[in-house]
Formats: structure tokens, C-alpha cells, sequence
């Protein structure tokens, strides 16, 4: 069988009536779009003290903001809450120059603050793009049947995932994807819910890797996830060009990476058969809110798929590494065992779904022209990791946790209807979630110097009548960090050590935590009257101190890094963007990069 005669690839995405791509794009949802993202953009801007909104003399609650030229005004009312955190009324936000009322317009307002947002010539058309694509993903959204936070609170695991509309709490342009045309965002974007097969590669052993943690080998493996008769039908899509099967590795490719990446850029290595296209794999995928992951939709008990994509999506070209993937499931094996042998972390529920198999494919040449930190050499690799559908018992469901802080059109916030669903107090299903995703990001920080990057859409939450039961931990080999310099670490570990200055550590929590997270948990129960902010922040205190009760042997690192100091520093997310938007971090120095501006106050100083 010849190049020409194999099974054809999907062609690039399914296509529409040109005029049917951009149906969403009406002038109300438009408008609808900017005007939350406005919000947005006035909350977090002022949050991070990009701007600084003045009171109005006459009305309270009432704060304008003024463009760098002085003549355009924006005016809100808006209520400041716990970690400056200001809750703007959507409604009450109005735009006017020289007196005239003029239209809430996104791009405008970028280019009006430019100045104060710090935008430069070289980041404002790039940044540009990534907010038209984002408001033009929330016309999308207001396109389909709005399920109310009462009803999503009900609803499957996918459903939840795909029912989100906001994306990250803190970063205005959360949902760039740039490289992304109008036809692949509705097949791939995790809201649109479209179903994705995967493409396969057979990568040459010479140039690809495959590692896997302990008790998994290659070819079962294979057979598990892809089934035996389409590992029978790659393995004679090979032998009828003459090539030999066990030569290869296969590799799961995100068609867009295929269609407008490897078929180009890795041109050389598919002309000389060190890479070769096998096909589309027979189940169907889910894009998850991370976009690259996928969820298998035709086998739940499956694996999840991550695979590389060279998209810009906040702040990074979203690609995997090679290198990176050869340590990726001793890793996770590493951190399970951890978990298995400390008392403390099983009391709690804890779990991880592991990273359990990865494969990696090297250019030799973009190796030789590049630096390890290059989206060049994270153009194709894969992992794959478990899936926590299987870990349920009976009564329990799955919803991730990033979905606590979404709001419906109504007004109203999943946690908030998970609250109602359990039947408990407020402060009693807090403390029940607190245990179990709070308490084990403490130990694991004073016991062990190890931090994650725990916002919302790195946790499932396993719940039970509305009730949350444990907490998984996911996106681990990526994500974590041991920040003792002298920790004894398996040689495959090694490189999760990290360089973090001392009064940086506790910013692993207190800003992933409490203000990239519980700040909006707590605004949001604050607002809809289920809960008072000092009730929530005592909640916090009270977690903390169960947990120092706990493990008094560990006193002095409690004083050491002291969680109810009265103050920490203010790292602002958007200034990373604003400055860079397709590096937000240099990987070489993450701690070095930060944005610290001025302190805020600890929620739980004095509690």
C-alpha cells in the first residue's frame, strides 16, 4: 500500500459554510463579550495596581478610571473586598470622551491604557489578537443553552468541563489560541464539546523514546489503549512500505499539530521514514480546559492523552518536551510512593492520577540550532495519564475544581450550588473541602519543601451528594518543585529541584492559593450571601492550625515560614502577559521572573 492509498486523515478540521463559522459573531454578543471582558480586564488591572480607580465624590462604590490621554472615563461601581479583590458590576460599567457616551469596546480600552498597562509596540498586536480571541470565544459560548450552576452541579464530569465559560480567574486573555482559524477552534475548543480523534505517528526508535512507569511495558500498553486490531492495522500500514514495526514507536499527535506543523516543520523525517502517518485511532476524545489534554469519551477508563501543540495560549507556546517526557513516569511514581508512606497525606484522601507512560521524538537538527527551552524542540511528544473515572466508589462523581469559582448568567456559583445540593452549613462543607485540598498542599510545603501549582484546573474533586470527598492532584511532572536545596532525590527526580529564594517559598501559597483562588471562592459565597468573608477566611485559619496541631514536630518550620504573617508580597499574573505574551516565564530562572508589586494583607493575619 502505497502513501496515496492509505486510510485518508479526517480532512482539516470538518468544514462549514463560511458564512455559518462566524454565526456567533452577532453585534449583542459582541457587546455582551466586551463588556465582561472589560470587567475583567477593570477588576484585575486594579488588583494588580495597573490602575488605579478614584472614588467619586458623590456616590460610594463608584470609581472611575481614566485613559492615559486623560479624556476618555471609564466609571463602575464596584465592592472591595479581602486581598483587593474588586467585584465589578458588569452593568454599571459606561465609557465617555469629552462628555459623549461611546460604546464598551475591548481592543479600545487596550490601546486607551496602553501606557499604564505597560503594552509595548512589540506585545500590543500580538495581545490584541489573543483578546479578540478571546472575546470572540465568548460569543461562542453565549451561543449555547445556558445550564444554570444548579444544574451543572448535577451533570457529568464533561459536562462541567465543557459547560465552564470563564477560563483562568486572574488573566484577562485567557483564551488566546493563537494559530487556531475559526474552523479548528470549533472542532478542538474544549466548550465547543466537538469530538477529536487522534492522529498516530510511527517515530524511528533512533529518534524517539518511550518510558513508562513501573509495571508497564510497551506493547500491552498499546494494545490497551489502542485496542489489538488498530495496533494489527498500524503495524501493516508499516509493513506495506516495507518498513518493520519494531523499529517504531507510536506517538498520538493533536490533528492540528499534524495538519499545520509536523507536515511541514518535520518534513525532512516523513520523507525519510523516520516519521510515518498511520492513521486516526478508532476511539474519540474530549479537549480538556487545558485544551492539549483529552479525555477519552468512547473508553472513560482509558488514559488521558496529553499531546504537544504549538499554539499561544497565556503566556506559552503550548508544546511538550521531548527530554522532559523521558523523566515524566518515574516522576509520578516517585510522588505516589511519597504519598503512599506519609500518614498524614492518606488521612486526607489524597490522591494523584499519574503521568503513567510518556513518549518523546528529538529533531536532531532543531536540537543542534536550538536551547533546551526552544518550542522547537516541543513540537512532538505525548503522555499518557490515568484516568480518576475508575478510582470512583459508589455515589461519587467528578467535576474539576476550577469549577467552584464559575458563575452562571443568573448570577449564581457552582460552589455555591454544591453547597445547597449537600445539605450542609456553609462553613462545614468549606472545611470539608479545605481538608482536602488545602491540608495536603500544607504538608507537602512543610514537610517536604514540595509545591504544586494547585489552581483549579490541576484538582478534580471527587464528590459525594454535593459534599467534596478527597482531592487528585493531576499535571504533576510539569508542575512541581522541591525547593530544598540539600533533599536527597532519586538521580530521575533530580530535576525537580529548584532554586526558590527563601522569602519566595511561601508564595507557592499564598499567591497560587489564596489570591489566585480563594480570593474569588470567597467573593463569590460572599456575594451571593452563602457565606461571609471572615467566616471563609477563618475557615482557612482554622485549617491551618488543625494541621500545625497536627505535626508539632514541625514548629519551627512554621515560624520559619509563617502563614499567618501580616502581610506577602503581590505577584501579578497579567504584568508576566503584558510584558511577554508568548514567554511569560523565563523556565531558566521561574523565581527570578516574578512580578512583585508592593504586599497585600493576609486574609488570616491575627485569626
Amino acid at each position: 500500500m502505497t502513501l496515496l492509498t492509505q486510510p485518508p486523515l479526517s480532512p482539516q478540521p470538518p468544514q462549514v459554510p463560511l458564512s455559518d463559522a462566524v454565526a456567533h459573531l452577532s453585534p449583542h454578543r459582541w457587546a455582551r463579550a466586551n463588556r465582561l471582558l472589560i470587567r475583567k480586564a477593570l477588576a484585575e488591572f486594579a488588583h494588580e495596581r495597573l490602575i488605579t480607580p478614584q472614588p467619586t465624590a458623590s456616590d460610594e462604590g463608584t470609581y472611575i478610571v481614566h485613559s492615559d490621554d486623560g479624556l476618555t472615563r471609564y466609571r463602575f461601581t464596584a465592592t472591595r473586598r479581602a486581598l483587593d479583590h474588586w467585584q465589578v458590576d458588569a452593568e454599571s460599567i459606561t465609557r465617555s470622551r469629552d462628555g459623549a457616551e461611546l460604546p464598551l469596546a475591548a481592543l479600545d480600552f487596550f490601546i486607551e491604557l496602553r501606557k499604564s498597562l505597560g503594552l509595548s509596540d512589540q506585545v500590543l498586536p500580538v495581545y490584541l489578537e489573543e483578546i479578540s480571541s478571546t472575546l470572540s470565544g465568548t460569543c461562542y459560548k453565549l451561543t449555547k443553552h445556558r445550564l444554570t450552576s444548579a444544574e451543572l452541579a448535577t451533570s457529568g464530569f464533561q459536562e462541567i468541563e465543557t459547560g465552564m465559560t470563564e477560563g483562568h480567574p486572574c488573566f484577562v486573555a485567557n483564551n488566546g489560541r493563537l494559530g487556531f482559524g475559526i474552523h479548528e477552534y470549533l472542532s478542538y475548543a474544549p466548550e465547543t464539546a466537538s469530538p477529536v480523534r487522534l492522529v498516530w505517528l510511527a517515530a524511528h526508535r533512533s529518534r524517539a523514546a518511550f518510558t513508562a512507569g513501573v509495571g508497564i511495558e510497551y506493547e500491552s500498553f498499546l494494545r490497551s489503549e489502542l485496542g489489538k486490531e488498530t495496533v494489527d492495522r498500524f503495524h501493516g500500514t508499516l509493513r506495506d512500505q516495507d518498513l518493520d514495526p519494531a523499529d517504531y514507536l507510536f506517538i498520538p499527535v493533536h490533528p492540528w499539530q499534524w495538519w499545520n506543523k509536523l507536515t511541514v516543520t518535520f518534513a525532512a523525517e516523513i520523507a525519510r521514514k523516520h516519521l510515518v502517518c498511520l492513521g486516526e485511532g478508532d476511539d474519540e476524545y474530549l479537549a480538556q480546559q487545558s485544551i492539549r489534554t483529552f479525555f477519552n469519551r468512547s473508553a472513560p477508563e482509558k488514559h488521558y492523552v496529553k499531546t504537544a501543540l504549538s499554539v499561544i495560549n497565556m503566556g506559552f507556546m503550548r508544546g511538550l518536551s521531548a527530554a522532559y517526557m523521558e523523566a515524566t513516569p518515574a516522576i509520578n511514581d516517585w510522588l505516589a510512593q511519597l504519598i503512599d508512606n506519609d500518614p498524614l497525606l492518606r488521612s486526607t484522601g489524597l490522591s494523584i492520577i499519574r503521568e503513567r507512560a510518556a513518549v518523546g521524538y528529538r529533531h536532531l537538527e532543531y536540537e543542534a540550532a536550538t536551547d533546551r527551552y526552544s518550542p522547537y524542540r516541543k513540537m512532538l511528544a505525548a503522555l499518557w495519564r490515568e484516568s480518576p473515572v475508575s478510582s470512583l466508589r459508589d455515589g461519587e462523581s467528578l467535576a474539576t475544581m476550577a469549577s467552584l469559582v464559575h458563575v452562571d448568567h443568573e448570577g449564581g456559583s457552582i460552589a455555591a450550588a454544591l453547597i445547597e445540593r449537600s445539605g450542609l452549613p456553609p462553613v462545614e462543607w468549606l472545611r470539608r473541602y479545605l481538608r482536602a485540598y488545602f491540608t495536603p498542599l500544607l504538608h507537602s510545603f512543610y514537610a517536604y519543601d514540595l509545591v504544586f501549582m494547585p489552581h483549579g484546573e490541576n484538582v478534580i474533586l471527587v464528590l459525594k451528594d454535593g459534599a467534596v470527598e478527597r482531592a487528585i492532584y493531576k499535571d504533576i511532572a510539569e508542575e512541581i518543585a522541591v525547593m530544598d536545596p540539600e533533599a536527597v532525590l532519586p538521580p530521575a527526580v533530580e530535576r525537580l529541584r529548584v532554586d526558590v529564594p527563601e522569602d519566595k517559598k511561601l508564595l507557592s501559597l499564598f499567591t497560587d492559593v489564596f489570591d489566585c483562588f480563594f480570593r474569588f471562592l470567597a467573593a463569590n459565597l460572599a456575594s451571593e450571601g452563602v457565606l461571609a468573608e471572615t467566616d471563609f477566611w477563618q475557615a482557612v485559619a482554622d485549617c491551618v492550625r488543625d494541621y500545625q496541631a497536627a505535626t508539632p514536630e514541625l514548629a519551627d518550620k512554621f515560624e520559619q515560614y509563617d502563614l499567618f504573617a501580616p502581610e506577602f508580597a503581590l505577584s501579578c499574573l497579567n504584568r508576566l502577559q503584558l510584558r511577554d505574551n508568548e514567554q511569560m516565564v523565563d523556565l531558566a530562572d521561574p523565581a527570578g521572573a516574578l512580578q512583585l508589586i508592593g504586599n497585600l494583607k493576609n486574609p488570616i493575619a491575627g485569626l
